[in-house]
């Protein structure tokens, strides 16, 4: 590995993030529960889009007991096209069990913070370096990135030895006064000079000095990572089922992918306008018009939904939803030999029906269907 001064080091990168340090309203008021909450939503999320994020959720939740009292709707539709839901989840029962424990408080130490909810290694080593002075290294992609050019690592920064490399390579020069800006210091040089696609901006990076892939040319090479799998594509049919002032949605189970958000009803596979009517038996809506929707595609991690759409109108989802609770209703069911009648019953009680007004302001949609909820607006 390429020598550096350790001193020299930390010296050279405080002194830079002085001068150009980015200017950011968790930073400006670095609380535990500001910095907490920031960087869990930086997890795999862009700076510029957390922004707007921060501002809402602080004015909702501005402190641990209020995000503790807060109900699941609130939290979520706060959370609405962040993605990874799982992580708001993690924060409101940290919240909870913080009001229970901890007098509200955040614990002032790495070990603590790395036991409560939704709090990694990297999260726990932000909050304690920045807040309270502990000489942690945060470790995320940036400062893996970083360590993988200064020292010509040669293996996969995905590998779990990686990040005890890079960690104990940053343990040996993070400074005890300063171990908070240390690491956001990083943090700013991998969001802003060495950028994880292109050419680094080596000739703006204080580090350029201390760096081998700068020295010997191999910045290209580096970091080094594992080939990635193809994602798997699934098809999905989005049922856009609405009156004049009502549009069902759906809730999705409490585990898996998007889990507990609502969504707009949708089924596996890419159903023709004709094979409609036969699909939608079942829920015995008064329809009056089919008409497609637009197609989507939407990317997650290891997964990406090929979306087509249809904007279905029925008379009133009013008269339907009463409907549907009278004895009538269930003996047509069990009379309809094509249909399968336990499923049909659980898809029935499952579907609610909203005000288009209410979809918008207390509903949690997540992002995989935004084309479909603009779509909606549009028309509602």
């Amino acid at each position: 590995m390429f020598d550096h001064n350790k001193t020299e080091f930390s010296a050279a990168l405080l002194y830079w993030y002085d001068q150009h340090r980015r200017h950011l309203p968790w930073r400006e008021d670095p609380t535990a529960y500001h910095i907490w909450v920031s960087e869990i939503m930086l997890q795999q999320t862009r700076v510029e889009a957390v922004l707007g994020y921060y501002d809402r959720f602080m004015k909702a939740c501005p402190d641990i007991r209020s995000l503790a009292a807060a109900s699941e709707d609130t939290y979520m539709k706060l959370w609405e096209g962040l993605g990874y839901y799982s992580r708001v989840r993690h924060l409101h029962d940290a919240a909870v069990l913080l009001v229970d424990q901890y007098n509200a408080n955040l614990p002032d130490t790495y070990a603590a913070l790395r036991e409560l909810p939704g709090i990694g290694d990297y999260t726990a080593a932000a909050i304690a370096s920045m807040t309270f002075g502990e000489a942690v290294p945060a470790v995320d992609g940036n400062l893996l990135r970083i360590f993988a050019r200064l020292t010509e690592y040669p293996s996969s920064i995905k590998d779990s030895a990686a990040k005890k490399a890079a960690f104990a390579w940053y343990q040996e020069r993070i400074p005890k006064n300063r171990p908070g800006d240390f690491n956001q210091a990083l943090m700013d040089i991998g969001a802003t000079i060495c950028l994880p696609h292109g050419a680094p901006e080596c000739a703006h990076c204080p580090l350029a000095d201390f760096c081998a892939a700068k020295k010997n040319g191999t910045w290209g090479s580096y970091p080094v990572m594992p080939e990635k799998k193809a994602r798997r594509v699934e098809n999905r049919t989005v049922l856009l089922i609405h009156d004049k002032v009502h549009i069902l949605i759906d809730q999705r189970p409490e585990k898996g992918l998007l889990a507990g958000l609502y969504e707009f009803p949708n089924v596996e596979g890419h159903l023709s306008e004709e094979a409609l009517p036969e699909a939608l038996s079942a829920l015995k809506l008064p329809i009056v018009s089919i008409r497609k929707a637009p197609d989507a595609k939407h990317i997650f991690t290891h997964l990406e939904w090929h979306m087509i759409g249809y904007d279905i109108t029925v008379a009133s989802l009013d008269a339907w939803q009463k409907a549907k609770k009278h004895a009538k209703f269930e003996s047509d069911l069990e009379a309809a030999d094509h249909i399968n009648v336990p499923a049909a019953k659980q898809v029935l009680q499952s579907l609610l029906p909203v005000h288009f007004e209410k979809l918008s302001t207390e509903y949690a949609i997540p992002s995989a269907f935004a084309i479909y909820k603009n779509y909606i607006g549009k028309i509602s």
